[in-house]
């Protein structure tokens, strides 16, 4: 009977100490949880500053083209018609 009794005893222990681990595990997880969260929210806000940045650029280069820059004339004539046939195209499809 002693053994059996310290069979069960070491078996509660084992549970212990999985159920401890368990705990454990469940709290580490949370925190990855939490850190990936803030880390995909700090991605997406330097990804959204990234196209601000990129915007701000193709518009300061479009400026210095506007202003008379010899190596910029042909990106700024080809970005004029493109927004020529956007334009174009808006009209088109208002009045069908």
């Amino acid at each position: 009977m002693s053994e059996l009794n310290e069979i069960i005893d070491s078996l509660e222990s084992k549970f212990t100490r999985l159920v401890q681990k368990l705990d454990a595990l469940e709290v580490e997880n949370a925190t990855l949880l939490r850190e990936l969260n803030q880390s995909r929210e700090k991605i997406k806000n330097l990804d959204e500053a990234y196209h601000g940045i990129e915007t701000r650029y193709d518009s300061l280069k479009l400026a210095n083209s506007l202003l008379g820059n010899d190596e910029n004339k042909r990106d700024t004539k080809l970005k004029i018609n493109s927004l020529i046939r956007e334009i174009d195209n808006c009209i088109a499809q208002l009045s069908e």
